[in-house]
């Protein structure tokens, strides 16, 4: 199973870096279109998303593939890959440089591997998480080859918490930490995992924004909360995750959940 973790790794590496290069290329050149949804579209994304889509089914063709871009629905298959090509679009269309190409890797459903590379930030995350699987599987977290961990401090107004631009309402009460809002639903959640942030929350990511980064966290030491009382995982056979919001909170321990859940779980009953 090493080998096959080692090639895992390679693979999302090699392909992020080939893909990240030529999406610099357009970086802030080029407009974007809005979906049904509300989200944005470039023909970026949809040139990055066959891009990797070709790339999973020419590596790994016995995996099944879930893509932001072409097929939502979750497959048949004991392991899927769910990609995100653009996280990010606002920013990468307005010449904002972070934004990220982001790759989960499931296994009966539930992700175990995760890994996202933002190109002009030239940083790698990704991280491995076991859970129940059953797979020998070897855990941890990292950012560019180099081990990361959630911060252990108690919350105050020194240290970050992060907002998504849909979860502002959080802020009509007093706050304990200080606010940043990033603009990419990843990165907003991996600094937490690296140490930046003490938390974050989402208030409407899709699948392809948390299952890679769900595995990092939890790698790293952190808290990964669906606001939503119904399970996410394993996600199911058949169903189209397209139009699926999952708000989810992010703390940095366990511990600090009881402190910021009370102050952002409405962002669940809303969706």
């Amino acid at each position: 199973m090493e080998n096959f973790w080692d090639k895992v790794l390679q693979f999302c590496q090699t392909t992020t870096k080939t893909v990240g290069d030529r999406l610099i290329a357009d970086f802030g050149k080029i407009q974007a279109i809005q979906k049904e949804d509300g989200s944005l579209v470039t023909k970026a994304d949809r040139s990055s998303d066959n891009e990797l889509r070709t790339a999973i089914i020419n590596t790994f063709p016995e995996h099944g593939v879930l893509t932001e871009e072409t097929t939502q629905i979750f497959p048949d298959s004991q392991w899927c890959w769910i990609v995100d090509p653009i996280d990010g679009t606002t920013n990468f269309t307005r010449g904002v440089p972070i934004w990220g190409i982001s790759l989960g890797l499931l296994y009966e459903g539930t992700p175990v591997f995760g890994f996202v590379y933002l190109p002009q930030l030239r940083q790698s995350f990704y991280g491995y998480w076991g859970g129940n699987s059953g797979l020998e599987i070897p855990t941890g977290a990292y950012l560019n080859n180099q081990p990361i961990h959630t911060n252990q401090d108690s919350p105050s107004k020194s240290h970050l918490f992060n907002l998504c631009a849909r979860s502002t309402e959080i802020l009509k009460n007093p706050f304990p930490c200080k606010i940043r809002m990033i603009g990419v639903a990843s990165y907003n959640l991996l600094l937490v995992a690296a140490g930046a942030a003490i938390g974050g929350v989402e208030a409407t990511p899709k699948i392809w924004d948390l299952a890679a980064v769900w595995v990092i966290v939890q790698a790293a030491g952190g808290k990964f909360i669906f606001l939503d009382s119904k399970p996410v995982f394993p996600l199911q056979i058949g169903q189209n995750y397209g139009n699926i919001s999952l708000p989810c909170l992010v703390v940095s321990r366990a511990e600090l959940v009881t402190e910021f859940l009370p102050l952002v779980e409405f962002l669940g009953k809303s969706n």
